[in-house]
C-alpha cells in the first residue's frame, strides 16, 4: 500500500495510528434501520452512508492516516482504493456520497424505500468486508 500520491497531494495526513473499531458504524446502521422502518428514507440512505464513512475513516486510523482537505469524504475513498479494498463497494459508496451531498446540503432528492434499503444492506456489507480486510492484514503483518 503506497499513500504518496495521496500524501503529496494534500488529501491526507499521517496520525498516531488507533486501534480498528466498527462500532460506531455498527451503531450508524442500527439506526439507519430506525429511520428506514419510521419511513425516513433520506435520513436512513444518510445514516447508513456515515456507516460506512466511520468504519473507512476507522480503516485509515488504523494504518495511521486520515483524510484532510475540503473533499474529505471523496479522499476517504480514494484512500480505499489505494489500500487495494474492495472496488466494487468502495465505487458504490462514492456514488452514494454524491447522492447523499445533494440531500444534506440542499437539493432535495427523495430517496425510495427500495433504494434506502438496498443502500443499509450494502453498508452492513461494507463494514464486514472492511472488518475481513483488517484481519487478513493482521495475519499479513504478522508472518
Amino acid at each position: 500500500m503506497n499513500f504518496k500520491e495521496l500524501l503529496d497531494k494534500g488529501k491526507i495526513e499521517k496520525v498516531e495510528k488507533e486501534e480498528f473499531d466498527d462500532s460506531l458504524a455498527l451503531k450508524d446502521i442500527e439506526t439507519s434501520k430506525h429511520n428506514f422502518n419510521s419511513g425516513d428514507y433520506d435520513w436512513a440512505l444518510s445514516i447508513a452512508y456515515n456507516a460506512v464513512l466511520r468504519v473507512a475513516r476507522s480503516f485509515m486510523f488504523y494504518l495511521g492516516y486520515r483524510a484532510i482537505g475540503k473533499e474529505h469524504h471523496k479522499n476517504v475513498f480514494e484512500f480505499l482504493r489505494k489500500a487495494g479494498f474492495d472496488k466494487d463497494s468502495v465505487n458504490y459508496f462514492d456514488n452514494i456520497r454524491k447522492k447523499r451531498n445533494k440531500f444534506v446540503y440542499g437539493v432535495i432528492e427523495e430517496t425510495s424505500k427500495k433504494n434506502a434499503k438496498e443502500v443499509i444492506n450494502k453498508a452492513e456489507e461494507f463494514v464486514l468486508k472492511l472488518r475481513t480486510f483488517v484481519l487478513k492484514l493482521r495475519t499479513k503483518n504478522k508472518n
